[in-house]
């Protein structure tokens, strides 16, 4: 009989009375077998020998700067493979979950889920035999309103009193624009979102300018924080070169940005710092195409456009005979193609070092998905957290330090020669790297700029 059971819809409003926290929306999913519940700042310790965690979690989607400090004893530790194919080791709690008037305990894990719509994800264990779930439906149980939330959290709007940071980019929803918008205001910044697209220029000795659409003067910021996609790097970069020309701090500089983006280019400086690559070949006119396939060791090979990004553009030629014809097919095409040796040891796996100022502050492995090569997460490759050795944190940086580069994402392979770098990222992608490791990478490139103009963060 299910007179008894409670109706709920896709989402509903949660609460947590033993880890004080009134309020916070669910996804509720019947496919998903254990409930998740956004935290942050997880540490492990132990109270009076029984081991415990504590963390923080930010109950309002969209906003870091209400911050609950929690803690709870642990059940277990489990690996979860998320909806963004992110493996990862987390805590597991046992806690009070409500619900409209009833409550009842259940089991949460505990992740980082800004990636995801909702800070809390209720899954079939927590509601077995208690819950009816209608997925047209939302908020069965009742509706909160933003002023109701606000009165909760006793949420006050403060007036920046930081600096004023511009973020220099294409998508305002994308992930990494997100988290580095609400990372600065977090820390008491004035955030400023500048689509490249709406931003021109006045070139001028005396006073140079860069308009905003509108007519508006972007005279008054502090810093830029450059977020240049690669169609937009020529236009992109000359913004950047324009916000410099004004004496306006950009996290990374034009000139790194587009030298990282010259993939040949950028090859030969790093081999000429004397970083090891995976052996490459390149030649403009198809003639040399039997050449370029030996000169790299023959198939298996990898062909790359110069152009790629997130592993398009990127073959793996397993024949010569393949190999040939891929080559040929690109240059048909005019296509700028590199010829790359396969390192078959690395058994489609790589290294991401996360690389802030001079230091590795973050490392994830990738690896791709069953019959694929390329383990970049947009295709479909799972990440984990990984230390790296001395050795491939010193590459890392001098990869980043070669290319002028404030903030990359390095990307390394390891073989038998020993790790060989494949590639440097000046706009790195914070999704995959926050997601595996739970930390604030967004908030130590706000700290970064903190740092270069001098600026001290109130702590209240």
């Amino acid at each position: 009989m299910n007179v008894n059971k409670m109706l709920v819809g896709a989402e509903e409003w949660c609460r947590f009375p033993d880890l004080a926290i009134p309020a916070v929306k669910a996804r509720v999913d019947s496919g998903a077998k254990t409930s998740s519940l956004h935290a942050i700042n997880i540490e492990p310790f132990k109270r009076a020998g029984v081991p415990w965690v504590r963390f923080d979690v930010c109950p309002l989607q969209h906003n870091r700067k209400t911050v609950l400090h929690c803690e709870a004893p642990i059940v277990d530790q489990r690996r979860v493979k998320s909806s963004s194919a992110t493996t990862e080791k987390r805590y597991v709690i046992r806690t009070t979950l409500g619900v409209e008037d009833s409550s009842w305990e259940v089991e949460l894990t505990l992740t980082d889920r800004d990636a995801m719509g909702y800070r809390m994800l209720l899954g079939r264990e927590a509601m077995a035999g208690r819950i009816l779930v209608d997925p047209s439906a939302s908020f069965c149980t009742g509706n909160i309103t933003d002023d109701a939330l606000k009165s909760m959290y006793h949420v006050k709007k403060q007036p920046p009193s930081g600096l004023r940071i511009g973020l220099l980019a294409s998508d305002p929803n994308l992930y990494s624009n997100r988290r580095l918008v609400e990372a600065g205001e977090q820390r008491g910044h004035e955030m400023v979102f500048l689509n490249i697209k709406h931003c021109y220029m006045k070139m001028d000795a005396a006073q140079p300018e860069v308009h905003y659409r509108g007519g508006k003067v972007l005279d008054v910021l502090d810093a830029v924080i450059p977020r240049i996609r690669p169609s937009m790097t020529f236009y992109g970069c000359a913004l950047v070169r324009q916000f410099e020309s004004m004496g306006v701090y950009c996290l990374n500089t034009a000139a790194a940005v587009t030298q990282s983006r010259d993939k040949l280019h950028s090859l030969q400086l790093l081999l000429e710092s004397g970083i090891q690559i995976p052996i490459t070949g390149f030649a403009n006119s198809p003639l040399e195409t039997d050449e370029l396939i030996n000169m790299v060791g023959g198939a298996p090979l990898i062909v790359k456009l110069l152009e790629g990004t997130q592993g398009k553009g990127v073959v793996l030629a397993e024949t010569n005979k393949a190999a040939e014809s891929v080559v040929n097919a690109f240059k048909s095409l005019k296509a700028n193609i590199l010829v790359q040796e396969f390192i078959k040891e690395a058994d489609g796996k790589d290294i991401r070092c996360f690389v802030v100022g001079s230091k590795v502050v973050s490392a994830i492995q990738r690896e791709a998905e069953p019959g694929e090569f390329r383990a970049n997460i947009h295709q479909g490759g799972t990440a984990s957290v990984i230390k790296p050795t001395v050795e491939e944190k010193r590459i890392a940086v001098q990869a980043a330090k070669c290319m002028g580069l404030s903030v990359a994402g390095v990307d390394i392979i390891r073989s038998s020669k020993g790790p060989l770098l494949l590639e440097v990222n000046s706009s790195p992608g914070l999704e995959g790297i926050e997601g595996a490791t739970g930390k604030d990478i967004a908030g130590m490139m706000l700290e970064s700029i903190e740092r270069k103009l001098r600026w001290k963060r109130e702590i209240s």
